[in-house]
């Protein structure tokens, strides 16, 4: 095993064999199972350098993220006629709601803007902002516990889905 490795997901194929009640027939069921791997990592000061920048940029990442979709629901609080145009965010009614797909899609287009971004292997990027998309998804389930801008310091893990080895 690497001690570098951060997680390591391998994929393991099962099958079983189970016995239909009604029929009596065999039935073979597949399924899939995800086995994920956490490693204890010791980087030296120029790694952990590096890690500490690339929490920071997948922070900002994430936080640019949240407020485009806080700007979405403050501009759909208050009916069109009723609003002030100075206390209320106003967007375009058109405008339609920030999606996971959306902005994993604009990633690559925001490196341009943000070059900052390029420093960051993408995949970490993508897991950042799906990180915030569940966070929504359990506010929407639940009702409450609107996800929340991440302070400095307060964005501690980096997920890698393919770690690969550097020589």
């Amino acid at each position: 095993m690497d001690p570098r490795a951060v997680f390591v997901a391998s994929m393991a194929t099962k099958t079983a064999f189970t016995r239909d009640a009604m029929s009596s027939k065999y039935v073979i069921i597949h399924f899939m199972i995800t086995l994920t791997h956490r490693y204890r990592i010791y980087p030296d000061v120029t790694q952990e350098q590096t890690l500490i920048e690339w929490m920071e940029i997948c922070r900002g990442a994430y936080n640019y993220a949240l407020r485009e979709i806080k700007d979405w629901c403050d501009s759909r609080k208050c009916l069109i006629d009723r609003c002030s145009i100075q206390k209320e965010y106003i967007l375009s009614s058109e405008l339609k709601f920030p999606s996971e797909v959306y902005q994993l899609n604009r990633l690559p287009v925001s490196k341009k803007d943000f070059p900052r971004l390029g420093e960051v292997p993408s995949q970490v990027r993508k897991l950042a902002i799906k990180q915030l998309h569940r966070g929504w998804e359990y506010f929407q389930e639940r009702g409450f516990g609107f996800p929340r801008f991440k302070k400095h310091g307060q964005f501690k893990s980096l997920l890698f889905p393919q770690f690969k080895e550097i020589d």
